[in-house]
């Protein structure tokens, strides 16, 4: 194989892991204003539109890092995939495991470490 067609392929294999991980970011957003967003809040702050004054529990804010990073991954996606009530929770957070793949639970896990800014300890 060519010099040129070595380099060649490492640059498209550059720009499409970019472009495949951009993809994946986005379909991670779309998937929490869609399933997430509404209790949560677009910005995950707590404070989507079904929230009102008769909710009987207050939505996660995951833009508070300190209560985030508290958080493991493992709980985050099993309360995703199971629900509130599965660690303790709130009946109101519904379990999505039905419905979400593997890859769309752990797309959100990243989109919401990426609002509250923070990792798992």
């Amino acid at each position: 194989m060519s010099r040129f067609a070595i380099m060649t392929a490492m640059v498209l294999g550059l720009v499409l892991g970019v472009a495949g991980s951009a993809q994946a970011a986005d379909d991670a957003k779309q998937v929490y204003d869609f399933y997430c967003a509404q209790c949560h809040g677009e910005k995950g702050d707590g404070k989507g539109i079904n929230v009102t004054k008769t909710f009987s529990t207050d939505p996660r804010n995951f833009t508070v890092t300190a209560d985030m990073e508290k958080r493991s991954d493992d709980d985050i996606r099993t309360v995703i995939k199971d629900g509130g009530p599965a660690i303790s929770k709130s009946p109101l957070m519904p379990p999505w495991g039905a419905t979400l793949t593997d890859a769309q639970v752990d797309g959100l896990l990243a989109h919401i470490r990426k609002l509250c800014k923070c990792t798992a300890k």
